[in-house]
């Protein structure tokens, strides 16, 4: 099929964008891989479950029904269960790739003159002894399991790591019925006190958190990590300690709680898989954009998550400029920036405020002290702490293409997505760019079909070539 603009992603930046396009005449093709549209941020339990009023687990309801009743009511195409692993330049613009139905089998291309990635983010969660026992599961996906299948991951959890979605995780479980043990945060809160000004903003929304965890009885403890989890086949207990000033465990602090889940992320990491692939400048570890949320690739814009870490209203705010500049820029007209004023100033107070939260709740310095050497840190080629020191210290790797190739660690189904920082931060390397071709597995068959066209509505039955 043909499109004005293809939007890759329906979550709170892929949805503004689209409706802020198609709203000024823009043909909108919203390509997402989740069964319903809203991401992370607005997942709804699954229709099967019959929920009749799922709100407790949600945070802006009344925003998401805005956004979805807009979705329903405008001329977007929202193509849902479509997953894309590659965009590809052509001479008209734009093939997106997508695999759609339950095996991901199915071919689907989209053409398009333009493309707004909005790809959101995945968290970082980094390894000590014991991550890889069951109950053990990352802060975002207790969420997810309590916002799209209204289940809790145990009865007794511990919630830890660093960053703001540790409080809307902990209050969720707790609200939920989970007795929450302990909610473990590294980050000291006086790191705070020098981003005031910054952080003012939400105020309110934390204190409204702290007034829920102390009502609910969840010990807070700041400035402490986990260090180990214990269990028997599955987790019983988790061990923390308090951290001195330099980010190094104080010896002497270390206390168990006992526990059936462990519910732990250290912040999170854009999504920049097709960017790269199309060969989009990266700054650090997001998408370089414009005041106009373009990238350097001519036709690309980016927006929410994608472009760097910072939430759902900076993902509105970023999504609802990239789909008027691309109304205007497809028009052949220069956008005029007082139209998306507001958004602007919300962009940047709110880019502001998520760099003082990126300073204060950074992992701790020295995490890698607690990781021992059978600490499994790829669990996809289950390679060892181990291996990655001695491909370093013994074998002479010097980045992290080198440490890949001599221990396999990034090789496997994630291609690196989970344990690439861990590798990274084990191997002394700074991280880099991944350039993978394909941002998720294909069928062979489905590549060799490639070269030929196909519909969004009528996928190929062409076999292998």
């Amino acid at each position: 099929m043909r499109t004005d603009l293809a939007v890759i992603g329906a979550g709170p930046a892929g949805l503004a964008a689209s409706l802020a396009a198609s709203a000024r005449g823009v043909r909108v093709t919203l390509v997402d891989a989740a069964e319903t549209a809203g991401g992370q941020f607005y997942r709804q339990p699954a229709v099967a479950l019959g929920a009749r009023r799922p709100r407790a687990p949600h945070h802006q309801r009344r925003t998401w029904e805005r956004l979805r009743d807009g979705l329903a009511a405008s001329s977007v195409r929202h193509l849902a269960d479509h997953h894309v692993w590659c965009v590809e330049r052509d001479r008209t613009g734009f093939t997106v790739h997508a695999l759609r139905g339950p095996l991901q089998e199915e071919p689907v291309t989209v053409h398009a003159d333009a493309v707004l990635l909005a790809t959101g983010g995945y968290e970082k969660v980094l390894p000590f002894p014991g991550w890889t026992l069951p109950g053990v599961v990352t802060a975002g996906g207790a969420q997810a399991l309590l916002k799209g299948g209204l289940a809790v991951p145990g009865r007794t959890a511990v919630v830890a790591g660093t960053g703001p979605l540790l409080l809307p995780v902990a209050t969720g479980l707790a609200a939920a019925g989970v007795e929450v043990a302990a909610l473990v945060e590294s980050a000291d809160p006086r790191g705070f006190v020098r981003y005031l000004p910054s952080l003012a903003a939400k105020l309110p929304e934390a204190a409204g958190y702290a007034a829920r965890l102390l009502r609910h009885r969840v010990p807070f403890m700041t400035g402490h990590t986990v260090v180990a989890a214990h269990g028997d086949g599955r987790l019983e207990a988790v061990t923390v300690a308090a951290l001195d000033s330099g980010g190094r465990v104080r010896p002497g602090t270390a206390r168990r709680i006992p526990c059936d889940t462990l519910a732990v992320g250290h912040g999170m990491l854009p999504h920049t898989d097709l960017a790269e692939a199309l060969g989009c400048r990266i700054d650090g570890a997001d998408v370089h954009v414009d005041d106009e949320q373009r990238t350097d690739v001519p036709g690309v814009w980016a927006a929410g998550e994608t472009t760097g870490i910072g939430g759902a209203a900076l993902a509105l705010a970023e999504g609802h400029i990239a789909g008027r500049s691309v109304a205007a820029r497809l028009r052949g007209t220069a956008p005029d920036p007082r139209a998306w004023a507001a958004a602007d100033r919300s962009r940047a107070r709110l880019r502001e405020l998520f760099a003082a939260v990126d300073s204060v709740c950074a992992p701790p310095a020295h995490w890698t002290e607690q990781v021992t050497d059978d600490t499994v840190v790829c669990r996809c080629e289950e390679v060892r702490a181990g291996a990655v020191r001695e491909a370093v210290q013994e074998l002479g790797a010097g980045d992290l293409r080198t440490v890949k190739l001599l221990t396999r660690a990034g090789m496997g189904w994630c291609q690196g997505r989970v344990c690439g920082p861990a590798v990274a931060g084990l191997a002394g390397c700074d991280p880099a760019p991944a350039r993978r071709p394909f941002a998720r597995p294909v069928p062979l068959g489905v590549l060799a079909r490639a070269g030929h066209p196909t519909d969004a509505d009528q996928p190929t039955e062409e076999g292998p070539s």
